[in-house]
This record gives C-alpha cells, structure tokens and sequence, in this order.
C-alpha cells in the first residue's frame, strides 16, 4: 500500500474501504443465510432423501439388503412352520441369518437367476404362440 500523503487520498482510501467492508458485510450475511437455511431440520431430511435417491450405488446396496431381510425371513418361515421346537427354531435363525447374509452379499447372482427364470418362462410362452401362428399358416 502506498504512503497517503494528502487528506484526499486519505478519504478516497476510507471510502473504497467502507465500501469494502460494506460488498464483505454483505457477502457475510448471504452465506450466513443460506448456512441457516440448510441447517433447518426439513431441509436437512430434504437433502439427505435427495442424496439416497441420487445414488445408484446406495440404491442396489439397500435393494440388497432388503432381499436379504426378506429372503432370510421367508426362508426361515419355510423351515421353522409354526413349529413349537424350540432346535428347529434355532435353526431356522441360523438359516435366516446366512441367507440374509449371502443374499445381500450377492444380490447380482439373485439377479441372474431371477432373470433367467423369467427369460425361460418368456421364451415359452413366446415360443408357443409363435408356433401356434404357424400352425394356423400351415392350415390355411
């Protein structure tokens, strides 16, 4: 910064520093706002539901957990029944608890499956109808 030398130069200086001071006052009270405002309850809960729908990753890891959960728990269903056993219901946990945990450790081999049985159960019913029409061509 130079010397002022002269009670001009020294107003002039004041002035883009009181304008400074004023553009930096400003610039303060906008982030503070728009800080207050993203630290609001709603607007936390608002963003985080954003960030969880945004994210692919996040999305097939609770998809898989979720067919995990409820694999598990059909799986158990199955082998425990309305049994009063109580061996048979500790082993029903055991097996909810490892399918829970292998389905939502490897959900994409679930997702194979099931698209192959699907693609199976396609391809059939695609396939009879095809040759049902050829049939009803060869008739006429």
């Amino acid at each position: 910064m130079e010397k002022i030398t002269c009670a001009a130069e020294l107003k002039l200086v004041i002035q883009n520093l009181e304008f400074q001071q004023e553009v930096q006052g400003q610039l303060l009270k906008d982030h503070f706002f728009v800080t207050f405002e993203s630290l609001k309850p709603i607007n936390l809960i608002k963003n985080t539901l954003l960030e969880i729908t945004s994210s692919p990753y996040l999305i097939d890891n609770m998809l898989g957990a979720i067919m995990g959960m409820v694999s598990g728990y059909i799986s158990k269903k199955i082998a425990v029944g309305t049994s009063n056993s109580l061996i048979r219901k500790i082993i029903g946990s055991a097996l909810q608890f490892g399918v829970t945990n292998f389905v939502a450790q490897h959900p994409d081999i679930l997702k194979t499956i099931g698209n192959f049985i699907v693609d199976k159960f396609i391809h059939k019913k695609n396939g009879k109808q095809d040759l049902s029409n050829e049939e009803k061509i060869e008739t006429t």
